[in-house]
């Protein structure tokens, strides 16, 4: 069976500032960098193998992913970056102040929850054709949680379920 991680990206200035970035493009803090670090040396001190990293192109995480490869000795080069990986488009809300309480399948032009669980269940689906045994998926807390409630076939979708920065977790 096929050995799957996920780590949602270091913080970013996004993450201080308290807004929400969806796929605006905002980039790490130095403390998001760090802990990028830490989790990539945690990782090498258990021994942790990734026949693939896979990122969203998105800079907070590909930057994640770039810092992470750099502490484990994985080519930086071979780091696969797909569209499919990034965050929920948040639509008007994107830029607005965070809000724990914002339903976005009423948002203008906001992607819905039933759009990101079909773009969840193509990214399994585009996962599971990767004929490797170990993957890495560096992306973004709201597809993360898309991800986590399908593969591990959770009985309620909790979309504010925790999601921290910077943390590999083992879903398979």
């Amino acid at each position: 069976m096929k050995k799957l991680y996920f780590i949602r990206h270091g913080e970013s200035v996004s993450n201080v500032e308290r807004w929400h970035a969806g796929r605006i493009d905002t980039p790490l803090t130095e403390r998001g960098r760090q802990q990028a670090r830490e989790a990539g040396k945690k990782a090498k001190a258990q021994k942790l193998h990734f026949d693939l990293i896979v990122s969203s192109p998105l800079s907070r995480a590909l930057e994640t992913a770039r810092i992470i490869a750099k502490e484990i000795g994985y080519p930086e080069k071979q780091i696969k970056t797909n569209p499919l990986l990034v965050e929920r488009n948040y639509g008007a809300m994107a830029g607005k102040p965070w809000a724990a309480d914002i339903d976005f399948d009423g948002v203008i032009d906001a992607e819905t929850s039933d759009e990101l669980s079909l773009r969840a269940k193509e990214i399994i689906s585009w996962l599971n054709q990767i004929e490797v045994d170990s993957i890495l998926v560096v992306c973004h807390g709201s597809i993360g949680r898309t991800l986590r409630f399908h593969l591990l076939k959770e009985k309620v979708f909790d979309p504010e379920g925790k999601m921290p920065n910077a943390e590999i977790m083992r879903w398979i």
